[in-house]
């Protein structure tokens, strides 16, 4: 309770934040409707791949099996994995996109834009999913806290807020 409360409520705060840049970009997911699609998939998939990462990571560390060497095999393994993953599933999930906003209402994007928004913004979220999972892990292990309790809750929330956040860049960069 004493390690839990104090993190799950300023992660409360950080969602509340990308809640309210989420309402900033309302007029562009209502002229988009597939980018609107793409939001709670985006936040979703990119929470997956950090807690799939910290799963990895924590489950690494109590075995003693890792020790944040920036050559260390696991973590390169698991980074590499975490990238391949992306690259591999948010195209689908663009393409998933602009799929069912074209069958339900009609599209006003193209299929290779929303493909290369959902692409481009997946690979940008694994790899910051990367760098927060490592950095909460490592935070988890010098403050002697156990990384299974926290680790998961600050890499999915943040990775919520990033989503958003590279979500729109890249909408501001591509459409």
């Amino acid at each position: 309770m004493r390690t839990m409360l104090p993190v799950l409520l300023a992660l409360t705060t950080v969602e509340l934040a990308s809640g309210l840049v989420l309402d900033t970009f309302q007029s562009t997911l209502l002229r988009y409707p597939s980018l609107l699609v793409l939001v709670p998939v985006t936040i979703g998939m990119a929470g997956n791949l950090g807690s799939i990462l910290a799963a990895r990571l924590s489950t690494a560390f109590h075995l003693g099996l890792l020790d944040f060497a920036p050559d260390d095999d696991l973590l390169l393994g698991n980074a590499v994995a975490t990238v391949a993953l992306s690259l591999t599933l948010f195209p689908l999930v663009g393409a998933g996109a602009w799929l069912i906003q074209t069958f339900l209402a009609g599209t006003a994007l193209g299929f290779l834009t929303v493909v290369a928004v959902a692409a481009v913004s997946g690979a940008v979220l694994a790899l910051l999913a990367i760098v927060v999972t490592l950095v909460a892990t490592y935070a988890a292990y010098r403050l002697e806290l156990d990384p299974d309790d926290v680790v998961i809750p600050v890499v999915t929330n943040t990775c919520d807020v990033l989503g958003v956040l590279v979500l729109f860049g890249v909408v501001r960069l591509l459409v």
